[in-house]
């Protein structure tokens, strides 16, 4: 049974969700910032660092996820 309920466990949706956008964002971060970019958020790399948070983000979700699983109660009989 626990692996119906860990299926439809939106943290682990939430997760994906999230670690997809943070390495995008990360990657952003890195490769593609220009000095306009910087200009216009004051030289703060806005999409590296919030590609940071949202992989924090996704690591906290899925240690969640793996410490306190779904439980799915037994059907009654």
């Amino acid at each position: 049974m626990a692996a119906r309920g860990s299926l439809f466990d939106l943290r682990w949706i939430i997760a994906l969700l999230f670690g997809v956008y943070g390495v995008v964002l990360l990657v952003l971060g890195i490769g593609f910032e220009t000095d306009a970019d910087r200009v216009k958020t004051g030289g703060f790399n806005v999409n590296l660092w919030v590609g940071i948070g949202m992989l924090v983000f996704t690591a906290l979700m899925a240690v969640w996820a793996l410490l306190r699983p779904l439980q799915v109660p037994d059907e009654a009989k």
